[in-house]
């Protein structure tokens, strides 16, 4: 009897760290979900996890890849495959670019700065929003990576300008203006949680942390949280950044319904490296930032979270490709679950794409392990779609690899 189960049973290593064995309970970037939905507070995990109204356009934005189905060629040689790519004229390891997130180190106390080394590792670029819980120069000490600063084209401009500069000066090698948040989207789960900016806190929200002892005790010992960018900005004022809630509340005033294209022409005035305009969702705004002359757009309906009934970032992407001609290079924001999604999205005509969520689980799960496990989850994904559609690299990437689900 023993020798039969030996010949059919491999015992588990036992793993000494909580960490490790949690970890490797997980299979995909869905697990790591389930695992950050166990150890978060649950209006923290709805920060993250919701999206605006009825939460429609996010859940299409994941279900749009499947209506593209893979056209393989088999009996090729695969045994090497490389899914390396280039954007904006700079290697990447795979195309994948890691977005900006607000509020960050609400999922883990070390926030952008976890991320942002495990980018480097990963040689991916890390995309720091304005309003990010780390400064500029807190992320640039950390890592020599690839870095890009997200930029919220406020009301005041010179506060704008100031934050380009100092990316500038920490060696970031694009801005990402963000054009779709003339107002902020009516994010629900958050109106139930009270987890709207300001935090409005109850008694359920002190037994969710006592119910998520990990999570609080890692919250408690990071120090307080601030948005980080506009704390640390000269322009600033009296606003001294140790208080959240004010700048918050702040961020809301700057929002400006005014914005409009003459403002990132007004980028280039003080800005030498490229610019990737983020939140473009019709082939006419895509037109446009052809014309400007950007070097990228990102396709993107801010995960979901700002107006619901956007398009599908994915299903925009072989239109605006179409229209553009190669005049810029299309990033795909949104939807990105699986190493297949990435792959799709090139096919279709995207240079690189782009995610949050994703590496957002990862980070709420286990830190900055967590992370490197999600971009590791989308590399192997990635590299077993291409060798299972017979390729052996992007340069064998193109629409003859798709076709649209009958």
């Amino acid at each position: 009897m023993l020798r039969t189960l030996r010949s059919a049973i491999r015992f588990r290593r036992f793993r000494l760290g909580t960490t490790t064995r949690r970890l490797e309970r997980a299979a995909n970037i869905a697990d790591l979900r389930l695992m950050a939905k166990r150890r978060l507070p649950g209006g923290v995990f709805d920060y993250i996890d919701g999206a605006a109204e009825d939460e429609r356009t996010l859940a299409r934005s994941m279900s749009a890849f499947a209506d593209h189905e893979f056209v393989p060629r088999v009996l090729r040689d695969v045994s090497n495959v490389d899914p390396s790519s280039t954007l904006l004229g700079t290697p990447l390891a795979f195309p994948f670019v890691l977005a900006p997130t607000g509020f960050t180190r609400i999922a883990h106390s070390e926030g952008e700065l976890a991320v942002a080394r495990a980018a480097a590792r990963a040689e991916l670029p890390y995309s720091l929003s304005t309003l990010g819980t780390r400064s500029i120069e807190e992320v640039a000490a950390t890592t020599a990576g690839r870095k890009w600063f997200q930029v919220y084209v406020w009301r005041d401009r010179g506060l704008v300008k100031e934050m380009v500069g100092r990316a500038a000066e920490a060696g970031y090698e694009a801005i990402m203006p963000t054009v779709d948040l003339a107002t902020f989207g009516r994010r629900e789960r958050d109106v139930r949680r009270g987890f709207e900016l300001p935090p409005q806190l109850g008694l359920d929200t002190i037994v969710d942390g006592i119910r998520n002892p990990g999570w609080t005790l890692d919250f408690l010992r990071g120090g307080p949280i601030r948005f980080a960018n506009v704390a640390t900005a000269e322009s600033s004022g009296t606003r001294d950044g140790t208080d959240a809630i004010n700048l918050a509340a702040y961020a809301n005033e700057q929002l400006d319904p005014s914005l409009c294209w003459d403002d990132i022409e007004w980028f280039r005035d003080f800005w030498d490296g490229p610019i990737v305009v983020k939140g473009i969702q019709s082939v006419a705004d895509a037109r446009i930032a052809a014309d400007l002359g950007v070097d990228a757009i990102c396709l993107s309906n801010h995960g979901g979270r700002q107006l619901e009934g956007s398009p599908a970032p994915v299903s925009l992407v072989a239109p605006v490709a179409q229209e553009v001609q190669g005049r810029c290079e299309i990033i795909c924001d949104g939807g990105i679950r699986r190493g297949s999604d990435i792959l799709k999205a090139v096919a279709l005509g995207a240079t690189a794409t782009m995610g949050g969520r994703a590496y957002l689980f990862g980070l709420g799960a286990a830190g900055e392990r967590g992370v490197d496990t999600a971009l590791g989850f989308l590399r192997a994904e990635l590299v077993r779609a291409m060798a299972l559609n017979g390729l052996t690299s992007f340069d064998d990437v193109g629409p003859h690899i798709v076709a649209p689900v009958s």
